[in-house]
């Protein structure tokens, strides 16, 4: 469908169709099937033959336990684990915290390979990476 640039529209999309985005409510994912499916691919489920003592491995855990550094992103990623299903917009509702500051929390734990963000229309869509979970779990065994 084409729309004239005209009067009454703004970048290609009439005042109509832009009301009626506006007006659309967002639902929020949570539900285990369509959420699961939809959000992650599917966990590696291949075994870690790395070794969980030496250099590297204490760099790894070092890396991992500077990412769980802060209670909140403790309690984020129990949240995660808990629901076993991404969660697109129940995060700041479940933490006393502001947006931004659970977004910079969600964000720190991504770089550490802790959860998986896909990009889901207008939102983030968060899971656990359940590789990276049981890598940090040997590796804390191992101390």
């Amino acid at each position: 469908m084409r729309v004239a640039h005209g009067r009454g529209s703004l970048y290609g999309v009439d005042s109509t169709q832009a009301q009626a985005y506006r007006r659309r409510p967002m639902k929020l994912t949570t539900s285990r099937t369509s959420a699961k499916s939809a959000c992650c691919p599917p966990a590696n489920e291949e075994v870690d033959l790395r070794p969980i003592e030496g250099e590297q491995a204490d760099e790894e855990l070092a890396t991992l336990a500077k990412a769980l550094g802060h209670s909140a992103r403790v309690q984020i990623l129990r949240l995660l684990v808990r629901k076993d299903a991404c969660i697109c917009g129940d995060i700041v509702g479940e933490l006393p915290l502001a947006q931004s500051t659970v977004s910079q929390h969600l964000k720190v734990l991504k770089n550490a390979g802790l959860i998986r963000g896909e990009i889901d229309g207008p939102r983030v869509c968060y899971c656990i990476e359940p590789r990276t979970l049981r890598r940090l779990k040997a590796l804390m065994g191992g101390l």
